[in-house]
């Protein structure tokens, strides 16, 4: 008996051992992960823009390899590095605009995400930023690269079995129609709503047109939680903006619901809206149950206003333990705060793609 019984741990522990090797030893989820977007998934391509939007500078990169301030709007990592490690592709995901950007970098994919972005058109115009259409533009660029470096045949590989993230939207919300007066001239919250919409659906059938199969669209967040709109729209206690959260919620209803009528539209197509405003939401209201303790305000200057030029290294300074904070600046978490949201919703939707 005690023979048996050894013999059989024996064998666990091999069977264990071989299932360890074939993990490790397995390849990426993905050939490559293909990104459009705004500041939440911009690495870097607004570096070379003529705009203030942008980040290239201290205490920005302040926890990135290397304390680079890479453009990256974030004291470190943002979605996009932490969902190419996950699937196991690259460890951060470059701008495709990044002068260093070598041939290798293209065969496991760029974001072509440009901070300040928005599906209302009218939102890159206002900061003289990359707009959805030109990074579909810079795509078929890619593509032609791609297919330089790679051949035919293997280029159309991974332009048909990549990953593609596209994350637009807050900044139509919060800046275009908020903060300016030219939407609101125009259009009542609800008719902007289905502006966005209109224009969300368009990218996304131009996306296919142009070779994606697997999009994953994250969805808007709770903007009238992140500090700035707070110190904005929150009054003189800094509540969330009810308002701001129910257009977010709005559009984020109505355009799932759009994307499941592509999915049945659109042959060979999986798409899914990433849901990361009920994970965000909770960490803000909730911030001790995820290791934080503070998720009113930023880590850089006061918290309430501070972003890109005005978080700097020469006018405001920063906290003295960011993981304590949700935020970086007044409106993006920080690498922490990032990797606690994919955390929850990450093992949910991945899945549906691989």
């Amino acid at each position: 008996m005690l023979h048996l019984i050894s013999t059989s741990l024996i064998l666990l522990l091999q069977i264990s051992q071989t299932l360890t090797q074939t993990q490790n030893q397995a390849g990426p989820m993905a050939p490559a992960l293909i990104v459009f977007g705004d500041s939440i998934v911009d690495p870097g391509n607004n570096n070379g823009l003529k705009t203030i939007v942008k980040c290239n500078f201290p205490p920005y990169g302040q926890n990135f390899a290397g304390q680079i301030p890479t453009g990256r709007f974030c004291n470190g990592k943002i979605p996009t590095d932490i969902i190419a490690s996950k699937l196991g592709i690259k460890e951060y995901l470059p701008a495709y605009l990044d002068p260093e950007l070598s041939p290798d970098d293209l065969l496991t994919g760029v974001s072509f995400a440009s901070g300040a972005s928005g599906y209302d058109p009218l939102t890159a115009k206002l900061q003289s930023v990359i707009s959805p259409s030109d990074q579909l533009k810079m795509f078929e660029e890619y593509k032609e690269k791609l297919r330089a470096v790679a051949g035919e045949e293997r280029a159309a590989s991974i332009i048909s079995e990549s990953f593609y993230t596209v994350c637009f939207g807050s900044d139509d919300l919060a800046n275009t129609y908020f903060t300016t007066p030219f939407r609101k001239a125009e259009y009542d919250l609800p008719s902007y709503v289905d502006l966005m919409l209109t224009s969300a659906v368009d990218f996304l059938k131009e996306l296919y047109a142009a070779g994606a199969r697997k999009i994953g669209i994250i969805s808007l967040p709770p903007i009238g939680c992140v500090p700035s709109q707070r110190s904005l729209q929150g009054g003189i206690v800094r509540e969330c903006s009810d308002t701001m959260n129910e257009a977010a919620m709005a559009f984020n209803s109505q355009y799932n619901d759009e994307i499941q009528n592509l999915n049945r539209e659109l042959d060979g197509v999986t798409m899914a809206l990433i849901d990361i405003y009920g994970s965000l939401l909770d960490i803000i209201q909730h911030p001790f149950n995820h290791g934080f303790e503070v998720s009113t305000k930023g880590c850089c200057g006061t918290g309430l206003l501070e972003v890109s030029v005005l978080c700097n290294g020469v006018t405001s300074s920063t906290c003295d333990d960011v993981s304590k904070y949700v935020f970086w600046d007044s409106y993006h978490p920080t690498q922490k705060g990032y990797q606690a949201i994919l955390d929850d919703v990450l093992p949910k939707y991945l899945p549906l793609f691989l």
